[in-house]
């Protein structure tokens, strides 16, 4: 590609995205002339800074709080799964219109399929844990994977209701007391919170009442192994962490923006733990 593509994260604040590191590894990879830059946008800036991609200076941008659901108010175009959110996390233009889409669901959904080799969501039972913007992501993708029904966990209820009377048939809510109660029938349990993340208060679960082949994730990547994980790993689940959903959510963009489908590669992983390990990669 001989012109030079921009592309960026927006949000504020941005300064700890990992996404230029990912976006870039890319860039490098398949030897593309672009950037991927971050950008600090406030929520009353938004609707101007979008003007620059309209005009073609920017490719499109990846959105990070507080800025999803505004973000969303302000495109021409998205797809089903995120008109349903009203929420998106990627903007990029496409037959002269703004478009944006949220990659959140999808890629948990090809972390998983990565992680767990050969694992089915088709009639499975899932338990979720928060009922943010995440969560909503997440049911949306199972709902359309074909779990068998998804229990939404959370200390206000209100949230989870709100989630379970848009997704209706499959998506029951639940306070946290019920956790326990559910777990042993969970075929899948995924922390959507921000508990258990470096500098959060701890994420306290029973994962001793799941049965042995339920599969256990986390949207969290710092750190690495989060405290259910390392528990859950130590009696013998098998794992999903929140690094690689967050890579495998930006691989959509980078096609839209850059034209070549990355590829989630040992190498990538490899750069973006020794960032957040702060290590150097060897």
């Amino acid at each position: 590609m001989s012109t030079l593509r921009k592309a960026c994260v927006i949000g504020s604040p941005v300064s700890h995205s990992r996404s230029p590191l990912i976006h870039s590894y890319w860039l490098k990879k398949y030897g593309i002339t672009g950037t991927y830059d971050r950008v600090e946008v406030l929520p009353d800036q938004l609707a101007a800074f979008l003007q620059r991609i309209r005009g073609g200076e920017l490719a499109g941008c990846n959105v990070t709080i507080p800025l999803k659901e505004r973000a969303f108010e302000l495109v021409d175009c998205t797809n089903e799964q995120t008109g349903k959110l009203k929420s998106l996390n990627t903007i990029f233009m496409s037959q002269g219109m703004l478009c944006g889409i949220s990659t959140d669901g999808a890629g948990f959904m090809a972390n998983l399929a990565d992680a767990v080799k050969g694992w089915s969501c088709t009639s499975k039972h899932v338990v979720i844990l928060g009922a943010g913007g995440a969560a909503r992501a997440l049911v949306a993708a199972l709902a359309d994977a074909g779990v068998g029904g998804i229990k939404i966990v959370n200390r206000t209820m209100t949230r989870a209701e709100a989630i379970s009377t848009e997704f209706q048939d499959k998506v029951k809510a639940h306070s946290w007391d019920d956790l326990t109660d559910l777990l042993g029938n969970a075929d899948l349990l995924i922390n959507s919170t921000s508990l258990g993340m470096t500098g959060q208060p701890p994420l306290v679960v029973s994962v001793e009442r799941l049965k042995p082949e339920a599969v256990v994730a986390d949207i969290v990547y710092a750190p690495l192994e989060t405290e259910l994980l390392r528990r859950a790993r130590q009696l013998g689940h098998r794992c999903v962490d929140g690094l690689g959903m967050l890579m495998h959510q930006a691989v959509p963009g980078f096609e839209k923006w850059f034209g070549i489908r990355p590829e989630v590669t040992d190498e990538l992983r490899e750069i973006i733990a020794a960032d957040i390990t702060g290590r150097q990669a060897d």
